[in-house]
């Protein structure tokens, strides 16, 4: 399955792939990375946007980082309905495993503004 990670809020589905980047992660520093996709499906009947994003990411002792922001990769897309919109960002942490988990704040045609869940996901490097 392309996107393992699944949630449905509102008629809005967010699909989340994970891939660990060995070239860009260096363990002997304590530094492992990994990109993730996602793919906002606007399974409603209206246009929705994308106002911002609330991650929450924790590390494999437990540390949690919040991040908060406007928009997502610098933009702030507009999804019509079944329409979907795609990016891909990354996240880097000090230990070999972790998760992010989070929500999108979303305004609708009429301004009315909701969030969407963002379905938890692990971070897990190779274990060799």
């Amino acid at each position: 399955m392309l996107f393992p990670n699944v949630a449905t809020t509102h008629g809005i589905t967010v699909r989340v792939a994970v891939s660990y980047l060995a070239e860009q992660s260096d363990p002997s520093i304590n530094r492992w990375f990994w990109s993730y996709h996602v793919r906002i499906e606007n399974g409603g009947g209206r246009s929705i946007q994308l106002l911002s994003r609330s991650w929450t990411i924790t590390d494999g002792r437990g540390a949690v980082h919040e991040v908060q922001g406007e928009g997502v990769v610098g933009e702030m897309p507009l999804i019509a309905p079944d329409g979907s919109f795609d990016y891909v960002s990354g996240c880097p942490l000090d230990t070999p495993i972790g998760s992010m988990s989070g929500s999108y704040r979303m305004v609708d045609e009429d301004g009315g503004t909701f969030d969407v869940e963002i379905p938890k996901f692990a971070l897990l490097a190779p274990t060799n």
